[in-house]
């Protein structure tokens, strides 16, 4: 496996700033992905990293049939590569409620489901399936912790669930369950929170059950926690980063097994004072949510950023009289998703070359629904 892939002897073919990615290395990682669940009926990637077809298309081939989503494109671009059970983890209100009906009309051949944790929420998409005629698939969604969305596993979730499974319209569909906030590098110290976050979860599906009511699945954690919940029972995966990976994960998460396969090229621009680079990777081309370093340049690794605008990113080395303008700097981002939602295409590099281009269809907030 050549650890320098990234090194494309025709970059002058490529503008910059540009992602590229190694398919091969992104197969590796799925069939990582497939060894650590053991058994592709249980990984339910989220497609929010890489927003590709073709990765899409990547994991169909090797076995793996649901998915998880964030927006209505991303639904769409999946049903239409062929998913056959798309989850929109995210609860659809306003026109939306239209949109996932629409969706389902469109691909009738898929499975959609959506996550609730409103009783509005539930009883207005209950409103709109009943008068289309239609059922959809709702997973309560559940806070563990993180106290972005969901609810407490607890009477209120008890009374949602019910709610959900005795509306027309809607079929109760299972739990979800997502601890974002679990970042521990420690493996022990990561199993044990992510242990103590989903127990609730486990405890109120005994509870529901105990009453007669039906719970087939529950979806839970992303890449982080994504090895504990692969031992447990009757649970669904859904990592999403690992596919394409990050320095972020990378760094945080050794144990881990995955590789990088998407890496940013830029160029210098213009050499400001002798011992800065002012390169064109801008917030526009690499995500800047987080601190830096936001990006690790490969064949730089001394450079540190003291500037960041919207199309400049300036950074300083000793080294900076060995380049000129226009040169090529190969960096991996701390978050690759956000990255990838920035550009429009990826460069697919293959037996060390640029090749074809895919479209991130998927960053577009709507396709044809």
């Amino acid at each position: 496996m050549n650890q320098f892939w990234y090194q494309i002897p025709n970059a002058d073919e490529v503008a910059s700033p540009a992602l590229l990615v190694n398919a091969d290395r992104a197969e590796r990682n799925i069939r990582r992905a497939i060894e650590i669940v053991g058994d592709t009926a249980r990984l339910r990637p989220h497609v929010k990293t890489h927003k590709l077809a073709e990765i899409v298309r990547m994991h169909l081939a090797a076995g793996v049939t649901k998915f998880k989503c964030a927006t209505i494109a991303e639904a769409e671009m999946t049903a239409a590569a062929g998913a056959r059970d798309v989850l929109l983890g995210y609860q659809p209100v306003g026109p939306n409620v239209l949109r996932v009906i629409a969706l389902t009309r469109k691909f009738p051949q898929t499975r959609f489901s959506v996550v609730a944790d409103d009783a509005a929420s539930i009883d207005a998409l209950a409103k709109a399936f009943a008068a289309a005629k239609l059922t959809l698939d709702v997973f309560l969604d559940i806070d563990c912790g993180q106290h972005r969305t969901g609810v407490p596993a607890g009477d209120e979730a008890a009374a949602l669930y019910r709610r959900i499974a005795s509306s027309t319209g809607l079929r109760a569909a299972g739990l979800h369950a997502y601890e974002g906030h679990i970042h521990d590098s420690d493996v022990e110290t990561r199993r044990r929170k992510a242990d103590e976050a989903f127990a609730p979860v486990a405890t109120l599906k005994k509870q529901l059950e105990a009453n007669d009511l039906n719970v087939p699945t529950i979806v839970a954690g992303g890449t982080p926690t994504f090895p504990m919940h692969a031992a447990r029972t009757g649970v669904e995966c859904s990592p999403g980063t690992y596919v394409f990976w990050d320095f972020g994960y990378a760094e945080t998460m050794p144990d881990l097994p995955f590789e990088v396969a998407a890496v940013l090229l830029t160029r210098v621009v213009s050499k400001p004072s002798a011992n800065r680079l002012c390169l064109d990777l801008g917030h526009k081309a690499v995500a800047s949510e987080s601190p830096h370093p936001r990006v690790k340049f490969l064949n730089l690794p001394e450079a540190t950023a003291v500037m960041h605008s919207e199309e400049h990113l300036v950074v300083e080395t000793p080294r900076a009289n060995e380049s000129r303008v226009g040169d090529v700097l190969y960096g991996v981002p701390r978050h690759i998703c956000p990255t990838v939602a920035l550009h429009g295409e990826v460069v697919v590099v293959g037996n060390a070359r640029a090749g074809e281009r895919w479209k991130v269809v998927a960053r577009d907030r709507v396709l044809t629904i």
